[in-house]
């Protein structure tokens, strides 16, 4: 049963630098606010996706 949730309309095949695009919410996602992450390093980049919606950023 999936629940619906509310986006903020961010483009989702799109990986966002964290400097350009810092948190809106320290330590959340701002597309959905949801708080958990999935992270991994490739090339010596950081990369967090949002487990709920999956917008990335690389860190």
């Amino acid at each position: 049963m999936e629940t619906e949730y509310e986006t903020k309309g961010y483009d989702l095949t799109k990986v966002y630098d964290y400097n350009q695009y810092p948190d809106v919410r320290h330590g959340r996602c701002d597309n959905c606010d949801y708080t958990l992450f999935k992270s991994s390093v490739k090339n010596g980049q950081f990369l967090r996706e949002c487990r709920r919606c999956g917008m990335k950023k690389s860190i």
